[in-house]
């Protein structure tokens, strides 16, 4: 996780006041202040892959396109094909510049026959914005994040929890899709999704409702054993699943193709921002590609180490941390597509000295979302 570096003012979600009362620490991110860690990361981690933890991710960014056109519009702006979803489906997708690097990655949802939204990434909500306004003309966009709360609830006793607190069967909500409906009397829309790679939901309900909904499942969740989560156990979940972060391991200076994103790039759709680009790419092949890593040696990788292979620099570490689960050290870099076939060797140096590593499959941990 990279710590915001910006000397504007921070923004603070509507729980503020709850994680500084829960004791949390609390750091710059993404232009907001938010928790880092209440009890501990690994602490934190552990609850969520063994039981369940809340999480405030209202920092989250959310832009609606509604009207008749709509669908075109997201057509042509993002790289999966959103014709194929229906209402109540969510989908993975991008925005890519002309030249194919990753403007954004977003989970884009159908809200209705012309309604869609977009939730971005919360240090790229301003320029996505712009970004969208720009290049999506035809329909109708609204901002929505500074009136909307975003909660995630995820674990193995996740769905049980809401479950209790729903006005309706969240059951039969299946992955990656979403309903409206009431959790502890709240007006939500259930998402099942998440960044975790445990079973869960992410609810969005209105800010002013967001406090009341973290003590109901708080509250309701002490029998289950919840914790409050921080962003920084909720980086190293995110990285045992090898879930790519923006700002580390996709930026504008990289393409979906190198970063092992290729599945949500859909020129077969019709014409897309990027997509020429993306097209001549795939044709040539890419120089680099993202990889995972384990350590071999008792180290831990972090961003920016450099990668070596016989003591010449071949990539570079893009995320690194111990891995709670798996209890060492693990990583994502890109290396010279030559090197990145799983069992290839690598050094990482830190501290000047090289530490063996070995590059793995993704993911590092299994997954637990409930695909089926």
């Amino acid at each position: 996780m990279t710590a915001s570096t910006s000397t504007a003012p921070l923004k603070r979600t509507p729980l503020f006041d709850v994680h500084v009362k829960a004791g949390a620490k609390m750091v710059p991110f993404g232009g907001w202040e938010m928790p880092v860690q209440y009890a501990g990361i690994i602490e934190e981690h552990r609850a969520v892959r063994g039981a369940v933890g809340l999480f405030d991710i209202s920092h989250m960014g959310e832009l609606e396109v509604r009207g008749p056109e709509a669908l075109a519009v997201v057509q042509r702006l993002t790289t999966n094909d959103a014709s194929v979803l229906a209402e109540g489906q969510v989908q993975y997708t991008l925005l890519c510049d002309p030249e194919g690097g990753v403007v954004d990655d977003l989970t884009l949802y159908r809200l209705g026959p012309e309604h869609f939204m977009l939730t971005v990434n919360a240090a790229n909500t301003d320029k996505d914005w712009a970004w969208v306004t720009a290049h999506g003309a035809g329909a109708e966009w609204r901002n929505v994040g500074a009136e909307t709360g975003l909660l995630a609830v995820q674990g193995p006793r996740a769905e049980a929890l809401v479950g209790r607190l729903a006005d309706r069967n969240v059951t039969g909500i299946a992955y990656y899709h979403c309903a409206r409906g009431r959790v502890a009397g709240v007006s939500a829309l259930i998402s099942r999704t998440g960044y975790t790679g445990e079973d869960g939901f992410e609810l969005y309900v209105a800010a002013g409702d967001a406090e009341r909904l973290w003590r109901a499942l708080m509250d309701a969740g002490q029998p289950d054993g919840i914790q409050p989560i921080g962003l920084g156990a909720r980086d190293t979940l995110r990285l045992e699943m090898r879930y790519a972060l923006y700002g580390n391991d996709i930026d504008q200076t990289t393409n979906p193709l190198e970063a092992g994103l290729g599945w949500v790039v859909k020129p077969a759709k019709g014409e897309f921002i990027g997509r020429a680009a993306l097209e001549a790419l795939r044709a040539r092949g890419v120089a680099r590609k993202l990889v995972g890593f384990e350590m071999v040696e008792r180290a831990v990788p972090r961003h920016g180490y450099r990668l070596l292979k016989a003591g010449a620099e071949v990539g570079a570490v893009t995320s690194g941390s111990f891995a709670p689960s798996l209890e060492r050290g693990i990583g994502m870099g890109y290396v010279r597509a030559d090197l990145a076939a799983a069992g290839t060797e690598v050094d990482v140096e830190i501290r000047g000295a090289s530490n063996r590593a070995r590059i793995v499959r993704p993911p590092f941990h299994p997954s637990h979302t409930k695909k089926a």
